[in-house]
């Protein structure tokens, strides 16, 4: 099985159709999204139709998912990401709002040897940094195998033998081959807001039969996806972060 993981579209369709078309090269058969389809970006309405036309997809929700279809408050969200999410809920249609609120909450497994979650399994809106928060999220998980978003950061945790170690993917088509006993917890980056200071799109696909993980990143078109953001009013700094990968 070939997986496309996928994660923090942020509204940001330009972004999106560049990773649905790489999958269409790659024979992809099952979608794994891992939550924030909207949040920041002017196309939360064509994000979730393009998203709900896709078969054999998982998904989970975000944080910024809850925001908008008002299952969470804006406490806790800074007043960028706060004006954006009351934008995104004028602008999307009453069935796609319920789309929203009817994803379900991580973590979620899908197959016996993979969980999906958007934060951490032990808190869904929790950023994982760093080893140690990795060692504790690792004590929730019984799969080998653990795929989250919400940092907007390719990074790979290992576990092995009580040791975690941690590794930040820079390189596009870097390859990451999955060792027995060993469990991992993947990042595939984020697809619509990256913050590495690298402004191309972020994913992933994993392959089971050859237990090997290949991230990707990828061009696509940011300045129209800015002047989206600009035109429709949401606040500019939305539209020039994009270009720096912050």
């Amino acid at each position: 099985m070939r997986y496309l993981i996928f994660t923090d579209i942020h509204g940001n369709l330009e972004a999106l159709n560049t990773v649905l078309n790489l999958a269409e090269t790659k024979s992809i058969d099952r979608y794994l999204l891992l939550g924030d389809l909207v949040g920041y970006g002017a196309d939360p309405e064509e994000v979730i139709n393009k998203i709900q036309g896709i078969e054999c997809i998982s998904t989970i929700r975000g944080n910024h998912d809850k925001a908008v279809a008002n299952i969470d408050s804006l406490e806790g969200f800074n007043a960028v990401a706060a004006a954006a999410i009351v934008w995104t809920r004028e602008n999307l249609s009453d069935e796609n709002m319920h789309f929203l609120s009817q994803l379900p909450k991580g973590p979620l497994t899908v197959h016996e040897n993979i969980t999906l979650c958007h934060g951490a399994p032990f808190d869904e809106d929790y950023y994982i940094f760093g080893e140690l928060d990795a060692a504790e999220a690792f004590s929730y998980i019984d799969t080998p195998l653990t795929f989250f978003g919400h940092t907007h950061l390719p990074f790979v945790y290992s576990l092995k033998n009580g040791l975690v170690k941690g590794s930040y993917i820079s390189g596009n088509e870097e390859k990451v081959v999955l060792e027995k006993d060993t469990k991992y917890l993947i990042n595939p980056g984020s697809v619509g807001q990256p913050r590495d200071r690298n402004s191309l799109t972020s994913c992933a696909i994993y392959e089971s039969e050859k237990n090997k993980v290949s991230f990707f990143r990828m061009k696509y078109d940011i300045e129209k996806a800015q002047d989206k953001i600009r035109k429709a009013g949401l606040p500019p700094s939305l539209a020039e972060r994009l270009s720096l990968g912050v």
